[in-house]
């Protein structure tokens, strides 16, 4: 020993902005690789031809009409779940409720339907259905933004625990509407009469759906980097006390960002009662909730990044279920395969993010950009 410090092997250094053909390349060179591994795994571990299996992932989602709408449908679903969060999120607030906030959703649009299908004609009945959606997603979420403004309790955990009140809330209420009785479930809300229900548009069954979703992304693009209320939740994400400093108050924003949020969950609950599923049951959410937040987090809370995101997330769930039923294979071999395309497509954000430089052995530094 010497007694100097040794220079590390290896540094990790943050990169400065890089043009987004070259982030865009990473990312698909990422994808080309893990595709790559997941083809060596599938001949390895199931002596299968990868190409088949790819083959049938596509298939499934594009191999009908309906199958495309399918993937729409559920691209929609979880880009609204999505979308719901990142206001949040962009203010460091962390909503971990959107399962939650979507089941109160979809409770209340199921109340609707179920108690007022013979005292509102069926435009208005969807109209207050909507309302009632959208009211109880936001007081849901508004209540651990409450908590958080006024006695700064962890929202993370608040949250969290909001997603089981609200499941067992829905079990409650479907027990007390099932239909038949002892069954446990409700069944298809006003099957004959489709009350309540959201028409087709287009021809497509799930056309309004996806119109809505569309529609609200791109007013969340509008209000979080071209609105007033988009300025201040970003200042208070960046810090509190600057935000303080400035003349906004905080506990103001965090129940305003956090109402929005719940808002559009409930949007969100309203949409698989009424224009999707027409029942009600505590998996209706699916886990879209915390799907979403692995969405936000990686289209950086840009919206319409999310629309490409959510797309794929979409495309694996369709995909994974496509091969294990026609292969025989058992499920927990395509969450494998998802496992790793989403390992190598979060990691690759590393490298478009940081670089690593390497040493010599006589002490110069080369940098190598990953």
């Amino acid at each position: 020993m010497n007694g100097k410090n040794k220079e590390p092997l290896l540094h990790i250094i943050k990169r400065g902005s890089i043009p987004w053909y070259r982030a865009w390349g990473i990312r698909i060179a990422a994808i080309v690789v893990a595709l790559i591994v997941c083809a060596v795994i599938t001949m390895t571990v199931t002596g299968e031809d990868p190409i088949q299996v790819y083959l049938t992932m596509i298939d499934s989602s594009f191999g009908s009409e309906r199958k495309m709408w399918v993937l729409a449908q559920n691209t929609a679903m979880l880009l609204g779940v999505s979308l719901a969060v990142t206001p949040a999120f962009r203010m460091k607030f962390w909503n971990i409720g959107g399962e939650g906030q979507v089941l109160v959703g979809c409770l209340a649009a199921a109340a609707c339907m179920i108690c007022l299908a013979d005292a509102l004609p069926n435009g208005l009945l969807i109209a207050v259905s909507a309302l009632a959606s959208i009211i109880a997603g936001a007081v849901w979420a508004g209540i651990p933004a409450f908590f958080k403004a006024k006695w700064n309790t962890n929202e993370t955990l608040f949250t969290l625990m909001m997603n089981y009140v609200a499941t067992q809330l829905v079990a409650f209420f479907v027990i007390i509407w099932e239909v038949p009785k002892g069954s446990g479930k409700i069944g298809i809300i006003n099957q004959s009469t489709e009350l309540g229900w959201l028409p087709e548009v287009f021809g497509g069954k799930y056309m309004l759906n996806v119109i809505i979703i569309l529609v609200m992304t791109v007013g969340l693009y509008v209000y979080l980097n071209y609105s007033k209320h988009g300025y201040e939740l970003s200042v208070v994400g960046e810090s509190e006390r600057t935000a303080r400093y400035v003349g906004i108050k905080v506990e103001k924003v965090i129940i305003r960002t956090m109402l929005l949020s719940g808002a559009i969950c409930g949007v969100v609950g309203f949409l698989l009662v009424s224009g999707t599923n027409h029942t009600l049951s505590t998996t209706l959410s699916d886990g879209r909730g915390f799907t979403a937040v692995m969405v936000s987090w990686l289209s950086k809370f840009n919206p319409f990044i999310m629309v490409l995101t959510s797309f794929m997330l979409a495309f694996l769930d369709k995909g994974s279920s496509a091969i294990s039923t026609s292969f025989g294979l058992n499920h927990s071999f395509s969450d494998i395969l998802t496992g790793v395309i989403l390992f190598f497509i979060i990691g690759c954000e590393f490298f478009i993010t940081y670089k690593l430089s390497f040493r010599k052995a006589a002490g110069k530094e080369v940098k190598e950009s990953v």
